[in-house]
């Protein structure tokens, strides 16, 4: 069993607030969490999973099952196929405060959710769980390969073969898109739309997002595709990095870039069918900048905020790290293992003035100075040594 960076948190976390949401995309391994939580957990604990039609019945009067069970500890999974249960939840953790009432597991972002985010503001803690992080995983010599071109879902890096590995996205995809996002937001989507709007995405992986370019290769309008945006990014499937923009004189880039969170799920829109193909793929070097973006960004801690930074005249940093508006690193993604500093490097470093500053490479225990403060370094170096040190 792979141990979960999120899964002692959770312990922690629930002797300290009434609740606490696992929040994260289907199939990332939530459910295992909770209840590795439920069988560790010294209080009795009730588990409800929300797509059990059983379960649902069970909560045909919501307040009077859950006023019963206000001395256990009550585990909800899928939560947002209810999402009225929010405000009963605060009236039931107002009338009795005390900690580790209530986990919830949840599929989609509060913010897309009515009522979420707002009606327990102050009483629960959002974790955000992810498929498997490289530095969770065992540390092999083809363990990064691998779980670069499977991603890190668990049914998917953890397939017997890549045959299997296969079938098991392809349905995932399929399902997500004609069953699961419908459900998550109660929204009939265009399950061909919407397929299309994934390829694209992946061909696009990385790329500056421009509403009015993916509208006109979609047939729809500007807004549509804005709001299906959205939808995948609410559903955690999707990321968009926001463009720093703040205290410069320079003319910069402000629409956000745009990338597909799991690896494996990009490489199978991408039709790459072999982790051998992944290096003669023509977009290689946008695979491996979102690869190792999203294992950095799901290790930062919540107080920095993460941006790229791209003037009009081509100057471009991957990652800014900032603390309020102040940037203090920054990291410049190379898949090369003779990386050198560039032009446009250079001049963004003099713009942002940070101190601490890297290039992550792919291989195993890279780690040197190119120049005073930058730094090259393997992905795995930098997750295992130097994100610690950003706080």
């Amino acid at each position: 069993m792979i141990n979960r960076l999120n899964a002692d948190r959770i312990t922690v976390l629930m002797k300290q607030f009434p609740s606490v949401a696992l929040i994260g995309p289907r199939q990332c391994g939530k459910t295992t969490m909770a209840k590795l939580f439920k069988k560790n957990n010294k209080k009795n604990t009730i588990y409800f999973d929300l797509e059990s039609p059983l379960d649902r019945q069970k909560f045909y009067d919501p307040q009077l099952l859950l006023e019963e069970l206000e001395n256990d500890c009550v585990i909800i999974d899928e939560v947002q196929r209810m999402p009225e249960l929010f405000a009963l939840l605060r009236y039931l953790i107002d009338r009795k405060k005390k900690p580790g009432r209530f986990l919830l597991l949840g599929s989609a972002s509060p913010d897309l959710i009515k009522d979420a985010s707002e009606t327990l503001a102050g009483r629960i803690y959002y974790i955000d769980v992810a498929p498997f992080n490289l530095t969770e995983l065992p540390q092999k010599n083809n363990t990064l390969q691998k779980h670069w071109y499977r991603g890190g879902f668990p049914d998917s890096f953890l397939a017997k073969n890549d045959t299997l590995q296969q079938n098991w996205i392809n349905g995932f995809v399929r399902t997500f898109i004609e069953r699961d996002l419908n459900q998550l937001f109660g929204v009939n989507f265009s399950t061909d739309l919407m397929m299309r709007l994934w390829r694209m995405l992946a061909h696009h992986h990385g790329g500056i997002w421009n509403a009015h370019s993916f509208a006109k290769g979609l047939d729809v309008s500007p807004v549509t595709v804005n709001r299906y945006l959205d939808y995948l990014s609410g559903a955690f499937m999707v990321r968009k990095l926001p463009a720093y923009h703040f205290n410069s004189k320079k003319s910069l880039v402000k629409a956000p870039k745009v990338y597909i969170r799991d690896s494996g799920i990009v490489n199978y829109l991408l039709n790459i069918n072999r982790a051998s193909d992944l290096k003669y793929h023509p977009a290689i070097g946008n695979l491996w900048e979102g690869y190792a973006i999203e294992q950095i960004l799901e290790l930062l801690p919540p107080t920095i905020q993460a941006y790229f930074y791209r003037t009009h005249d081509g100057s471009e940093m991957d990652l800014v790290l900032v603390k309020g508006i102040t940037p203090f690193v920054c990291i410049e993604i190379k898949n090369s293992s003779t990386p050198t500093i560039s032009r446009g490097l250079t001049e963004s470093l003099l713009e942002l003035k940070t101190k601490n500053n890297y290039i992550v490479v792919p291989g195993h225990d890279v780690d040197y100075l190119l120049k005073k403060e930058i730094r090259v370094v393997s992905l795995t170096t930098f997750l295992g040594k130097y994100i610690k040190t950003i706080k």
